[in-house]
């Protein structure tokens, strides 16, 4: 439903349309007026703000043309009302709001013609189109951004300048609103023509496939990243670009949805958003050896179809749930794992992946992650509760937020001796489950509560000094990325498209900062201070690496927070038992387990305090081998040493396709071993006859 604030403007609005009826009927000009002023404002905050409301008032037949065409029919009334039905401004009005409404037509057709003309088929990063097609300008944004409210909006001079008509006695300013809005749709109308001809259209569809083309065939990528998902999916790649920054071979990342291009994190890597089928089926990728996937999707089908590449799941995570082992893997080449125990998962789950296709390669990600040496001497330990969101069905076993979770934080902040909580949900919580987002709003009150209370307990100190230099530490770096983030943007996806080369200088300063900022947030704030953290920043790593333990539920948080050699408790929600939650989850076989009670949560303290009488100290470090591999070599170079083997393998399978063709082997096509042969069949587009 949005915010409350979001809320109160959209009853506003509604409302306000019922007293315009009764302020005309009255009639009343200085409460007719009042209310219109409420509805517009009403109005543009919920605009502003992108309201979900919005769409909400269009689905009620209140959309945003009605409400304006009302207040006019209104104004109409009024004016009828004080028996101004006779005067040269009723006329004026009437024909005002018929001339208006016409422009509307022109108006609507043009910006659509002008964003469909802009929109490519494909938006690229990295990718020099500039010296290969010529992309104009896009348009300004104040023509184009929220088009519709603002062509509306322009009636608000004819409104304005007919209520003083009708209060003064006088037409002259109605007749001066009148032309003022007039003249304003008029120019608004002229001012989109020049962009729907000449050198202002951007190439044609065509065209921008041949740059991309011709571009690819000069870069020659040799090693893919692939993904199609939602907006809110968009960690699953984002995860993946430190390594294919760090690929020995050219990388190349491939999206399905713009979407996902929007919400990418910066890199230095090409990217190319291909949303149509057909397209990505056309696009001459004939120098890709490998193709990385880090999600089963349907759309995986259009690139999957490409013989002269092997196919290799890496996934976004590495954990025991069900998704780990989802029988969809065995359409690949290949499955990459972290260890030794995702080999062991598939061999459980018998879903069709052989052993011999799965390769244990690491986690490059983990890099970050430092490894525990205990507690500092100078401050108080730091517990982390992360917890998974409730996913999509009602399995008690998905989350501990809703049976646990205040146990949990209750035991932790009253802990003697005492324990600084970092809070941090994951993003999705409370998205699909009222129950899940009414039990993160107490746990949240929870931690402030006692956050405010030690705050007051004159036993904690703070540097006043250090966390003022520390936040005007952190005002300036976040003035700086600002400053850094703004002048990188564009006005529409053809001119990011067209202008989208990085500038190394800029990204290298951006990573930097990034650190920094980290660096100071820590500092900003007492280190005995609980903390409820949300948002992308402070990442979750970050986080790991403050702490000295952490409690969690079954999912990939866990298996990376191994890699950090600290204590950590997971949740058995579903109260399996600790002897069966242990056998069916892998990654908790070196945890304290916890009960929906957290009784247990005393042992995870104890290991805390005193690591050398920790007795699951050694299980850790045997897990850690178990599900992330070797610490030696690297997980980078295990990853590129992966990618190289697979490479060769699809060198030695496309040499041997051009040796059976070339003595004429049965029934071999060409076609089918090189791809980006143009598709014509409508049914390639949903891939149904793709292969």
């Amino acid at each position: 439903m949005g915010s409350a604030a979001e809320l109160a403007a959209a009853v506003l609005v509604m409302l306000g349309f019922p007293c315009l009826m009764l302020a005309a009927l009255v009639p009343s000009v200085p409460a007719f007026a009042a209310a219109a002023a409420v509805t517009y404002l009403a109005d543009h905050y919920l605009h502003r703000k992108g309201s979900y409301l919005i769409n909400r008032l269009s689905k009620v037949r209140a959309g945003l043309s009605i409400r304006f065409l009302i207040r006019q029919l209104l104004l109409i009334l009024l004016l009828a009302r004080l028996s101004l039905a006779d005067n040269l401004i009723y006329y004026g009005a009437i024909a005002c709001f018929i001339a208006f409404y016409g422009l509307q037509a022109p108006h609507g057709a043009l910006t659509t013609l002008i964003r469909n003309r802009r929109r490519m088929p494909v938006a690229t990063r990295n990718v020099d189109l500039a010296s290969r097609i010529r992309i104009p300008d896009a348009p300004p944004r104040a023509l184009l951004h929220r088009a519709a409210e603002k062509m509306l909006h322009l009636d608000l001079a004819a409104v304005a300048g007919i209520l003083v008509a009708a209060a003064v006695e006088s037409s002259l300013p109605g007749f001066i609103g009148i032309g003022i809005t007039i003249i304003l749709g008029t120019g608004y109308v002229l001012a989109l023509l020049p962009y729907v001809r000449g050198r202002k259209i951007p190439p044609n569809a065509e065209k921008v496939l041949d740059a991309v083309d011709d571009w690819l065939r000069a870069y020659r990528p040799e090693t893919v990243l692939y993904f199609s998902g939602s907006k809110d999916s968009a960690y699953q790649v984002n995860m993946w670009l430190e390594t294919m920054e760090q690929l020995d071979t050219r990388p190349l990342i491939i999206l399905r949805e713009r979407a996902i291009l929007q919400n990418l994190a910066p890199t230095t890597v090409p990217v190319i958003c291909v949303p149509g089928g057909v397209h990505l089926m056309n696009m001459d990728l004939s120098t890709v050896r490998v193709a990385l996937y880090a999600a089963n999707v349907g759309k995986n089908i259009h690139l999957l179809r490409v013989p002269t590449m092997k196919h290799v799941f890496i996934g976004h995570g590495d954990s025991d749930k069900l998704a780990s082992v989802n029988p969809y893997s065995k359409v690949y080449d290949e499955v990459w794992t972290a260890g030794r125990a995702g080999r062991d998962r598939y061999a459980i789950a018998d879903v069709g992946v052989r052993d011999e296709d799965i390769v244990e390669v690491g986690r490059p990600q983990l890099a970050p992650i430092q490894t525990w040496q205990g507690v500092p001497g100078d401050r108080m330990p730091t517990i982390l509760y992360a917890p998974t969101w409730e996913g999509w069905d009602d399995n008690p076993g998905n989350t501990s937020i809703l049976l646990a979770g205040e146990n949990i934080v209750k035991k932790l902040v009253a802990a003697d001796p005492a324990v600084r909580v970092l809070y941090k949900p994951h993003p999705f919580t409370g998205t699909r489950s009222p129950q899940a987002k009414a039990a993160h709003q107490r746990i949240t009150a929870l931690i402030e509560k006692a956050a405010a209370a030690r705050a007051a307990d004159p036993r904690f100190t703070a540097d006043a000094a250090a966390q003022a230099q520390a936040k005007a530490e952190l005002a300036r770096i976040e003035a700086r990325l600002a400053e850094l983030a703004g002048g990188s943007d564009k006005g529409d996806e053809a001119e990011a498209s067209r202008d989208g080369l990085v500038d190394v200088a800029r990204h290298e300063e951006i990573a930097r900062l990034r650190a920094e900022w980290n660096a100071a947030y820590w500092r900003s704030f007492p280190d005995w201070e609980h903390r409820v953290i949300t948002g992308a920043e402070p990442r979750l790593y970050d986080c790991f690496n403050v702490s000295d333990a952490m409690v969690s539920d079954i999912s990939s948080v866990v298996s990376d927070f191994i890699a950090s050699g600290k204590p950590y408790a997971v949740t058995d929600s579903a109260e399996l038992g600790a002897e069966e939650f242990k056998r069916q989850n892998t990654a908790v076989r070196a945890a304290v387990i916890l009960s929906n009670s957290a009784a247990e949560l005393g042992g995870l303290l104890d290991a805390v305090r005193s690591p050398d009488t920790d007795p699951l100290a050694e299980d850790r470090r045997e897990l850690k081998r178990y599900l992330l591999g070797p610490d030696e070599p690297t997980s980078i170079e295990q990853f590129n040493s992966a990618v190289k083997q697979l490479a060769l393998k699809a060198e030695a399978r496309n040499l041997g396709q051009t040796t059976r063709v070339s003595v004429g082997g049965p029934d071999v096509e060409l076609a089918d071993a090189v791809p980006g042969q143009r598709a014509t069949a409508a049914g390639d587009e949903g891939g149904i006859n793709a292969g």
